[in-house]
């Protein structure tokens, strides 16, 4: 089944930055091979459910081994059984109507 998954992973007890976190996320996601989009408070990703959720698990398995000690993340997540529909789809959808 494809996905669309909204991410934000928050290491907790890294003190007030987290890029370097974020950033080992993303390097998950590139190395999975999984389309993605980084926005200012989490990260669009699109794929197979099972590759995503399997890149989702790794992404806390990095961010704990970088030295973040404890996390918490918000998932939502999206699926269709009428048609095939990516991240750009849906963003098309939306400036089409407001033209």
């Amino acid at each position: 089944m494809k996905v669309i998954v909204d991410l934000c992973v928050v290491p907790i007890g890294v003190g007030v930055s987290v890029s370097k976190y974020v950033a080992e996320c993303q390097k998950v996601l590139q190395e999975a091979g999984l389309k993605h989009q980084l926005h200012a408070y989490g990260t669009n990703i699109e794929g197979d459910w099972d590759e995503v959720f399997a890149a989702i698990k790794r992404c806390h398995e990095r961010v704990h081994a970088i030295g973040a000690p404890r996390i918490t993340t918000s998932i939502k997540v999206g699926t269709r059984t009428d048609r095939e529909q990516s991240m750009q789809d849906k963003i098309d959808s939306v400036i089409k109507k407001n033209l």
